[in-house]
């Protein structure tokens, strides 16, 4: 009688629907790796974004046309409601078209360098003396006065170069990974409030001064590794709105290797004269909009398909490389992801929407302004989706491997995600960390009180975003299709679950 209550209990657990669904979500986990690992796409995806099409600058016209192949992208792998959809202005459009820099006195040599974003260019050829014009304080500001017209213009110190810098770092230890998995512990503030200075010249009152005095273009450098050039927008860019008045009566503006920096500085140093020769083409186009790309994989649940879990990516990249890793890798595992499911017939529940973020660069200003549009925050108020959402992931941070996530100070996803965590972990991922990241997408999510994440990344390039080193090449592949793979099941996990994705209380 013992035994054949025995079998009937058994029978009756593995007949349970908590049991039968987990075992069917195996099931979906087992043919997203065979899909994601026989079958991977990423490296195509990824390929085409940036050889193709290259950097995708928030207000260019490269950016634009980069958005109507992500839609089409989105439609050819089964995504249904894609939309380019505009999320606020920015003005004008600007895109660099040509630069040439040379260096003619003291002897002939090519430079490399290239303008800032949102800076006009030299109206033809311009060739002219170089001279150093180091500004800070409004005493400098007097002593440049009258000295700098039709002269081009260092404002950068000699840079402190370190040669020993390698290019790639190691990836994350053990030891590394058993720190983040530590809790965190609030510690008194040590730092004091920072004080003005009221003598200090911004770089906007700088820029003011140089263009005001005629000079005929401004040189800069960042950083100090060999063969890297870091470039960012005019500053002041934002102030103007990307205003063409802003961009038209401004100066020119470039940045060079810091090497080739030092060069100049230290010859004109000495006393000898350096000239240059400079042209530079930038498009400054008509009014344009910033836009968001986004796309579904329609819920299939009565009760939970209008709930929304979300993945995406920022799409917008600086303009001095394609930008593979900063952000086309997140952008292609994102991608992939979507192709993965709807490859496998995926029914999620729930509705899977995916996003390609603009406007990122210059202060996440695509998934702000889109979270305040359909969900708004406890703050302000709430939009009818904002109990409907359940959760955001996001990556961002590198192109290496996923190693675990972050929970972003939210204790009530631990279990749910510690589990899930170990279904990955012979792919390296093994680590669930309390600590909370910022700086991108997933943000404008958590402060309205949404559950958002962003996945604990090897960090395996050093300083390759924002240079003219970010290219395809600097991509590992297996790295993205594991990170496919892991994205994929998250985001379809999330969409079964029965409750959504407990909230931060």
């Amino acid at each position: 009688m013992r035994k054949i209550y025995v079998l009937f209990l058994l029978a009756g657990l593995l007949s349970s629907p908590i049991i039968a669904q987990e075992k069917s979500d195996l099931d979906v986990i087992a043919q997203i790796r065979e899909e994601g690992f026989q079958r991977s796409q990423v490296m195509d995806i990824v390929s085409y974004m940036t050889d193709v099409h290259g950097n995708r600058l928030v207000g260019s016209l490269g950016m634009k046309k980069a958005q109507i192949w992500a839609k089409a992208k989105m439609e050819e792998i089964g995504l249904e409601n894609t939309i380019i959809e505009p999320i606020l202005d920015h003005g004008v459009s600007w895109d660099n078209e040509y630069t040439s820099i040379h260096m003619l006195e003291p002897g002939y040599y090519p430079i490399v360098g290239f303008p800032l974003a949102y800076t006009p260019g030299t109206n033809g050829k311009i060739t002219g003396e170089v001279l150093i014009a180091e500004i800070n304080s409004r005493q400098d500001l007097a002593k440049y006065k009258g000295q700098l017209r039709n002269k081009i213009v260092l404002i950068s110190p000699l840079l402190m170069i370190d040669p020993t810098v390698p290019i790639i770092r190691n990836r994350r230890t053990e030891e590394n990974l058993n720190d983040l998995r530590d809790p965190v512990f609030p510690t008194p503030a040590q730092s004091s409030p920072r004080v003005a200075n009221p003598n200090q010249v911004s770089s906007v009152a700088r820029l003011d001064f140089l263009t005001s005095e005629g000079a005929a273009l401004v040189i800069e450098s960042r950083g100090g590794r060999l063969g890297v050039v870091r470039t960012f927008a005019r500053p002041g860019a934002n102030q103007s709105g990307w205003s063409r008045e802003g961009m038209v009566n401004s100066i020119p503006m470039i940045t060079v290797l810091p090497e080739q920096y030092n060069r100049m500085y230290r010859i004109i140093k000495r006393g000898i004269p350096v000239s240059l020769e400079v042209e530079i083409r930038n498009n400054i186009g008509n009014a344009t909009q910033v836009n968001n790309v986004l796309g579904e994989i329609p819920g299939t649940d009565p009760d939970l398909r209008d709930e929304i879990v979300m993945l995406g990516s920022h799409f917008d990249s600086w303009h001095t490389s394609p930008g593979a890793t900063d952000n086309a890798s997140g952008c292609s595992v994102m991608f992939e992801a979507m192709r993965i499911l709807k490859a496998i017939d995926a029914k999620p529940r729930r509705t899977i929407r995916f996003a390609l973020w603009s406007s990122e660069e210059d202060g996440l200003r695509g998934s702000s302004n889109y979270v305040k549009k359909y969900f708004g925050d406890p703050q302000t108020g709430i939009k009818p989706a904002y109990n409907k959402f359940s959760v955001y992931y996001n990556q961002d941070y590198d192109k290496g491997q996923y190693r675990g996530i972050y929970l972003q100070g939210n204790e009530f996803v631990r279990q749910i995600f510690t589990k899930w965590t170990s279904l990955f972990n012979d792919l390296g991922m093994t680590t669930v960390s309390i600590r909370s990241v910022g700086s991108t997408d997933h943000i404008p999510f958590d402060r309205a009180g949404l559950p958002a994440f962003q996945f604990l990344q090897d960090r395996i390039g050093q300083g390759t975003g924002h240079t003219n080193l970010d290219f395809y090449d600097n991509l590992v592949q297996e790295d993205l299709m594991k990170n496919a793979v892991i994205m994929a099941s998250f985001v379809y996990l999330s969409a079964m679950m029965d409750e959504k994705m407990p909230r931060k209380k």
